[in-house]
């Protein structure tokens, strides 16, 4: 009886000490571990586990079995501020259902392959402020769910292309922050490529970029464009010029020190019976879209059969003409904001080739030019009836006539001058300046006002956005969702 009382007594002492250890939500099935000094992960956790807190702890490493059953319910994980170092490639194989994952301010070096291929559920992997040097290129396959991956203040030198590739991208990412590492150089063909609503959570300050103006025309074009990551941190984007000059520069101040020449935005240019695609690339996804076509003429079915507008807002204009030429116009518009794009299109006069319209040009200017040096030599030497074979030569001159045209032709009434005068003039043309003029005495041919230069360039009042990577990454406080 004594043995049994004991065993009963132990038994009671080992699930009272658990308790006390970590705190058990039952309503929100929350279990809170956090600062208890802990250095490995609790065993026996509730299977109705929803939220584990594991914070602030000294963990070093994750092993496989630090769960030995599943966890169905487990969507929210933290280990931020521990000292991990070594996490197994089966350390997610009961919590396949993981939407958060916290492993920020750790010790890790490197992520190896397939390292978070379980965790096809997850939205959000935290793992800024550790020592991440490498990156293996499957260490993010099979995430087929994240939206927000935070990688900055490591040590990482090359970006990882593969996560914005068309064919191996992140389908959902949204947000990819890899500032405050050491990344040398980008790859800008890409990144130009990138869909505006991607380059928008794509934050790449406070690297060692080295500079050149590829890297100033690309980061203008984000700027010009109002994209987050380049407004809100962009005295934060520096570079170091290539040779010994090691002096750090701004990114948006090249133009000056490298002179470099200024992105023009949204032009396209193209020839006569080409096919132009527009895309209306905005900022965030999910937006519907309207084209607006030169003269105010918005784009739906019928109005205009070589115009296609489909569903993802690409609008096509087959077989250019050079009435196409003009500014298109996007509107945006989402539940909880609106956008406006503004495209440039030119038509050249000539096909690509260069060859019909060319030719039937040059040989129409040709022919005109041959025609006026036909007329000119007839006006020339074949004008009839000269004066010394005009009937009335030998009559005497009206001196009444003369001293008329002397009062309107010549100042001083000569006749002799004003006979070689008058033959020289025979066509005189009086043009008002007043007709050339538009508003305050400026030359305005087409007879339409200038429009103010903040107007113009489309500049407004724009309030600071709040940048994901501002609110979570220099955060140390565990977000529970």
């Amino acid at each position: 009886v004594s043995r049994i009382i004991t065993r009963l007594t132990v038994t009671a002492l080992f699930s009272l000490r658990n308790l006390t250890i970590c705190a058990f939500t039952l309503d929100c099935n929350i279990v809170s571990c956090s600062k208890m000094n802990l250095t490995t992960v609790p065993v026996n956790l509730p299977n109705y586990t929803a939220v584990l807190d594991l914070s602030y702890n000294d963990i070093t490493r994750l092993r496989a079995e630090w769960t030995t059953y599943k966890l169905p319910k487990l969507h929210n994980l933290l280990l931020s501020h521990n000292s991990l170092h070594f996490i197994s490639t089966e350390a997610f194989v009961y919590v396949r259902h993981l939407r958060y994952l916290d492993l920020s301010s750790n010790n890790l070096r490197q992520l190896d392959e397939y390292i978070f291929e379980q965790l096809e559920h997850l939205e959000v992997l935290l793992l800024y402020n550790n020592h991440i040097s490498q990156i293996d290129r499957t260490a993010f396959s099979g995430m087929i769910s994240l939206q927000k991956l935070y990688l900055s203040q490591n040590l990482v030198s090359r970006f990882p292309v593969e996560l914005v590739k068309n064919k191996t991208r992140l389908q959902k990412l949204s947000l990819l922050d890899l500032s405050s590492n050491r990344i040398k150089v980008l790859p800008i063909p890409e990144l130009q490529s990138l869909p505006a609503w991607l380059k928008n959570g794509l934050y790449l300050h406070n690297n060692s970029l080295i500079c050149n103006c590829e890297l100033y025309s690309l980061m203008t074009q984000w700027f010009l464009r109002r994209l987050n990551s380049a407004v809100d941190f962009r005295d934060d984007y520096t570079c170091i010029p290539p040779g010994a000059d090691k002096k750090i520069l701004r990114v948006f101040e090249l133009n000056v020190h490298m002179n470099c020449s200024t992105f023009n935005e949204s032009m396209e240019e193209t020839f006569l019976g080409q096919t132009l695609v527009l895309n209306c690339d905005t900022r965030h996804r999910e937006m519907s879209k309207t084209w607006m076509l030169p003269g105010n003429i918005i784009a739906s079915p019928g109005n205009n059969h070589s115009v296609e507008v489909f569903p993802d807002g690409i609008l096509k204009i087959s077989s250019v003409k050079l009435e196409d030429s003009g500014q298109y116009t996007c509107f945006a518009v989402s539940e909880h904001l609106n956008e406006t794009l503004y495209v440039w299109v030119k038509v050249h006069n000539f096909t690509v080739s260069g060859t019909g319209d060319t030719l039937n040009t040059g040989y129409t200017t040709l022919v005109g030019c041959l025609a006026s040096v036909v007329l000119v030599l007839i006006y020339l030497y074949l004008t009839p009836c000269r004066c010394f074979c005009c009937p009335g030569q030998g009559k005497p001159k009206n001196h009444h006539e003369d001293s008329i045209h002397s009062s309107i032709l010549s100042a001083t009434p000569t006749h002799e001058d004003m006979a070689t005068k008058a033959e020289l003039s025979r066509h005189v043309a009086f043009i008002d300046p007043k007709d050339l003029q538009g508003q305050n005495g400026k030359v305005n041919p087409s007879g339409v006002e200038e429009l103010d230069d903040e107007a113009r360039q489309g500049k407004g009042m724009r309030k600071k956005s709040v940048a994901d990577s501002i609110s979570s990454v220099f955060s140390d406080t565990p977000i529970v969702v």
